[in-house]
């Protein structure tokens, strides 16, 4: 399926719902804060090397989190009028500039700092 396609079938399931009213802009930013923050759950205080461990033990609560947060990403582009496979193209172009390979290539500074 396509980013538009899989974009229709949620906005078919919140509207056969009737949740648009509920589904404003700051209220989907929060929900997909929210979700995020689920999904970094299982990493607290752990080390490197443990949350390799922790990330097999809960792929599948992981899934759904991934799940939740796409699926809460998808509608807010949508709402927003956001062309979510433009915009992601345009922002790794853009990355692609900022971090060079020869100056990036196992480096974790900022752009700014190569």
């Amino acid at each position: 399926m396509t980013i538009e396609e899989i974009t229709a079938r949620i906005c078919a399931f919140r509207d056969a719902r009737d949740w648009m009213q509920f589904h404003n802009p700051k209220d989907l930013a929060i929900a997909i804060a929210a979700e995020a923050g689920e999904l970094m759950q299982p990493f607290v205080w752990k080390t490197s090397e443990q949350a390799e461990s922790v990330a097999r033990e809960k792929h599948d609560y992981l899934a759904d989190e991934v799940a939740d947060v796409a699926i809460l990403l998808f509608e807010f582009a949508h709402n927003l009028g956001i062309p979510l496979e433009e915009s992601m193209l345009a922002k790794m172009a853009r990355n692609e500039q900022r971090y060079p390979v020869a100056k990036a290539h196992g480096s974790n500074a900022k752009y700014n700092e190569l």
